[in-house]
């Protein structure tokens, strides 16, 4: 069933909307379990709409999909991906209030109704959800026991939010001593920059305007042993794709994190390849995923998300999850 045929259906339904705004959402794994989530909260009453939107739409577009979910009493709400940034920028005074991490970060990832009022409602939850994803990886004082830095390919709305995530750790255990960002533009890196400014931190920040896969090899193989490599550029998902080189070498006993899990993923298929020359730990996106979503329900439809429910809702996902493959001769296959 077309999304347009899903959204007709609800409406006819009298069915509440929660809207999902990305560029291919259609090919997204909550498409099959939404439904499936919104069973196990008691609330079958709810369907989700994607709406897919060019990569850096035009403003008029992103305030038209925004003003949609503002002014329909069907719609409760909506989570925002790749365009996070970029709505923000075209359509922030559209909203009643927006919270803390979404002011410091220039994004909305989240657009909420408020339970009481009806006032239009944005949030940041990426610092959480990477956070959360983060946390699970690495564990507990990960950079004290491994001297390992951070280098993060992409300064949009994820690199911001693992940006600020280590920032807030309250243990110098756990907060690295170094942390390299590159964009392919300036832009990113100025609002960086600047909401860095305003944070008390003690990390050493490098932020690097480059476009040259060679040139963040370059950067990659002088990190430390036990560094984190973070893609966050998109490739591999919304543009094809690597923002490495296929030589490209890993920091040994490290960790190489593809925030998304569907996609070519080219950058994980790369780590994969030296994951057991270099000992390193592979991770693709689906913890971030499960988080993510998870963080934005709650919030949207009003309750609150223990570790058990969350742990419920991730094992409804789990017979889900798309199942990656390994490279066959040069292809990669994804299914």
């Amino acid at each position: 069933m077309s999304e347009e045929l899903m959204e007709r259906t609800a409406r006819s339904e009298k069915r509440r909307l929660f809207y999902f705004i990305g560029v291919t959402t259609g090919q997204s794994s909550i498409m099959k379990v939404f439904p499936r989530w919104m069973e196990a909260l008691g609330r079958p009453d709810v369907g989700i709409s994607g709406v897919d939107h060019l990569l850096h739409d035009s403003r008029e577009t992103y305030r038209a999909t925004v003003k949609r979910i503002k002014e329909d009493p069907l719609c409760v709400g909506g989570l925002v991906t790749t365009h996070k940034v970029d709505l923000a920028e075209a359509a922030v005074d559209l909203f009643d209030w927006i919270d803390p991490y979404a002011q410091l970060t220039g994004e909305i990832s989240c657009i909420a109704k408020n339970e009481n009022t009806g006032a239009l409602e944005g949030y940041a939850k990426d610092p959480i959800s990477a956070g959360l994803s983060l946390d699970a990886i690495l564990g507990e004082g990960y950079f004290s026991r491994t001297g390992g830095e951070v280098f993060c390919m992409g300064a949009g709305g994820s690199g911001t939010a693992i940006t600020l995530h280590f920032c807030s750790k309250p243990d110098l255990a756990d907060r690295p001593g170094r942390m390299v960002l590159v964009n392919r533009t300036p832009g990113r890196l100025e609002k960086l920059e600047a909401m860095l400014a305003s944070l008390q931190t003690d990390i050493q920040f490098e932020l690097i305007v480059n476009e040259d896969p060679a040139e963040n090899d370059s950067i990659m193989e002088s990190l430390p042993p036990g560094s984190v490599v973070v893609n966050a550029t998109g490739m591999g998902k919304d543009r094809p794709g690597s923002p490495l080189t296929a030589g490209g070498v890993f920091p040994r006993n490290g960790v190489a994190w593809e925030i998304n899990y569907r996609g070519e993923l080219d950058f994980w298929h790369q780590a994969k390849a030296q994951q057991d020359s270099h000992n390193l730990v592979v991770e693709d996106g689906w913890l971030y995923f499960l988080h993510g979503w998870t963080q934005h329900i709650s919030q949207i439809l009003h309750f609150e998300l223990s570790e058990e429910k969350f742990s419920r809702l991730a094992e409804i996902a789990a017979p889900l999850r798309p199942r990656l493959k390994q490279r066959i001769k040069s292809k990669e296959l994804y299914s």
